[in-house]
């Protein structure tokens, strides 16, 4: 734990906003693409066990630290005594919601720390609020607003994309990885689409720059890097399942 970015002392709202997303994606990828060690890991025979996000984007299950008081706040306290006693889903949701009042405690606590005024906390608020919670992304809400938001006509045009290329075996991806020299108005279509669609794994906005894939089971989209499925690969798919869906089906 130690060694992964604990005297990282972030000074400016730009570092601390930096700070928070490297350890929510750590986190994300804890609950979500690596759920099934981090489930074995939150064994309930051991001590009090923390979920720790680092800048570096990893994450680690680990004991509470021993200085008093700790040199960062501490994040949420035995979440492997809850596991075997609730619905893993609504376990996870548990550990996410605490997981995000720690990630704000940490980036506020570096506020103070370093003397932000009322205008520096205010932006640094916003920055963080444009972001969806952990909690949103591993419960699926952050998803479901997005199709909320979503109108008729951009519907119909998925459902037209869908047609006109009669690929039933093949999983779901984005139109950005296909060849440029195909329809360029179906990117501005793919644009409108994805615009506000978040990745599964780490949360962040869509990018026409980057090859998406959708899982067939749960129909979330996840940067391709994310899941480690590559354009070339995602070809011979027949049907995609994430890892988090996955898991699910191989646990007894």
């Amino acid at each position: 734990m130690e060694g992964a970015g604990a005297q990282y002392n972030p000074r400016t709202v730009e570092e601390v906003f930096r700070d928070f997303k490297g350890r929510r994606a750590g986190m994300i990828k804890a609950l979500t693409t690596d759920v099934e060690e981090f489930y074995q890991q939150c064994d309930p025979e051991k001590e009090n066990l923390c979920l720790y996000g680092f800048p570096s984007e990893q994450w680690e299950v680990n004991l509470p630290a021993e200085e008093v008081p700790p040199e960062l706040p501490e994040p949420a306290l035995g979440i492997n005594f809850a596991r075997d006693g609730m619905a893993e889903k609504d376990w996870l949701s548990l550990v996410a919601v605490h997981s995000d009042a720690w990630l704000l405690s940490v980036a506020f606590y570096f506020g103070a720390r370093f003397g932000f005024d009322k205008a520096d906390r205010k932006r640094l608020f916003n920055m963080i609020n444009d972001l969806p919670t952990i909690f949103e992304v591993v419960t699926g809400a952050a998803k479901k607003q997005t199709k909320e938001k979503s109108s008729v006509s951009n519907h119909s045009s998925t459902k037209s994309k869908s047609n006109s290329k009669p690929r039933e075996s093949q999983p779901k991806y984005s139109k950005a990885s296909q060849p440029k020299d195909e329809d360029e108005g179906l990117d501005e279509e793919d644009e409108e689409e994805h615009g506000e669609t978040l990745c599964g794994a780490c949360g962040e906005n869509y990018a026409s720059d980057e090859f998406w894939i959708c899982c067939d089971v749960c129909e979330k989209w996840f940067h391709g890097k994310c899941v480690k499925i590559t354009p070339a690969r995602a070809e011979h798919i027949k049907q995609y399942k994430c890892p988090s869906c996955s898991n699910k089906r191989a646990r007894p």
